[in-house]
């Protein structure tokens, strides 16, 4: 997917904007606080409908503004065009897929696939396990269509089950209980299923921009799977009255990079760290070339920030073999480097929120 036009309308301090960017390499060029971040969070909303800056909406909305608009003409990978536009205020969003509303967020994500690195993004392996599963089921999600029903599935049998724990009602808990270990299973198995193919993809990506050694990728059900999930509920059942919730299952499923045995996060530098997770997300967007011949977009925000001189320059060269469409933010046009053998890129220039191509 590519995007042909984009339209900001009151996304921090852009105010509006039109910019026709280049189906390759985009770089946003500023200084702090001019409107670089907000560029790549205007595209970010349109294919997530959030922001990867603030869990809170109404902070990404202009102050003088009471809603946000972003809107785009995207080049399917059928040389067909889809029209995409997304209204949110600080209480609701509004969705509309060539001209026609719709209330789901998946038909977004579908549409415009994109995947973001900024100054935050080693909390992917240094956080709470929830990231990481947020990130493989992005994959999963774009792997395997039908993932998405049976998770929603999935979460809606847990949530019945977890009320009737809370309320100590255990007359329907085997009803539920079966619920989970079906829909539990297929979960398990779908993410199984998509990890076999990314690991080796990963694994070649990392040995690109890291001299580590043995360096591996573990998947963690969120059970013991020497049993049977059945099995686990009956046996996590006191524990599970006495808090109130489900103890084990896919929703307390897990990531882990390992290197040379042990857990990457409790002894690589914040660099290699970085670069790690850099690699992560290059190859979810391999992979989903390689599987669907679709690929969307990559925001890197503060490059120089992330990576060293060196690593730039073979991320640059990574992503132009790609051939995804990219924007990259820094605040001097150096950071980049060498741009002499790079064809058909556009420079931007972004200044208290105007957007100006340079």
């Amino acid at each position: 997917m590519i995007i042909i036009k984009l339209n900001i309308s009151s996304v921090r301090n852009i105010i509006k904007a039109a910019v026709y960017p280049s189906p390759t390499l985009n770089f946003i060029v500023g200084k702090n606080a001019s409107g670089k971040s907000a560029f790549l969070e205007a595209i970010f909303l349109l294919g997530r409908i959030k922001s990867f800056r603030s869990t809170a909406i109404k902070s990404v909305i202009n102050s003088s503004q009471l809603e946000l608009v972003v809107s785009a003409e995207i080049l399917q990978i059928n040389g067909a065009t889809a029209h995409l536009g997304v209204q949110i205020d600080s209480k609701n969003y509004y969705c509309r897929i060539n001209h026609q509303t719709t209330h789901k967020k998946s038909d977004f994500a579908y549409a415009l696939p994109l995947q973001v690195i900024h100054p935050k993004s080693y909390e992917l392996l240094d956080a709470a396990p929830q990231l990481r599963r947020e990130f493989l089921d992005w994959g999963v999600f774009n792997d395997n269509e039908s993932f998405l029903l049976t998770w929603r599935n999935y979460k809606k049998a847990l949530a019945h089950r977890n009320s009737l724990l809370k309320t100590r009602s255990l007359k329907q808990l085997n009803v539920w209980n079966n619920e989970l270990v079906y829909y539990g299973t297929m979960v398990n198995n779908y993410r199984q299923s998509y990890l076999l193919k990314f690991k080796p993809v990963f694994i070649e990506i990392v040995a690109k921009f890291l001299d580590l050694n043995d360096v591996d990728l573990r998947f963690l059900s969120g059970w013991n799977t020497d049993k049977e999930l059945a099995f686990i509920f009956t046996e996590d059942l006191d524990k599970d009255l006495r808090f109130g919730f489900t103890h084990s299952g896919p929703h307390r499923g897990d990531i882990q990079i390992v290197v040379n045995g042990r857990l990457a996060k409790d002894f690589v530098s914040r660099g290699q760290l970085k670069l790690l997770v850099m690699s992560l997300k290059l190859a979810q967007m391999q992979l989903l070339k390689n599987q669907h011949s679709n690929v969307g977009c990559f925001l890197i925000d503060d490059f120089a920030a992330e990576l060293d001189l060196i690593n730039r320059a073979k991320l640059l060269q990574y992503l132009i073999e790609l051939e995804c469409q990219v924007f990259i933010t820094t605040t001097e046009p150096l950071d980049f480097g060498d741009l002499s053998h790079i064809e058909n890129y556009k420079m931007f220039h972004v200044e208290q929120g105007n957007i100006i191509q340079v």
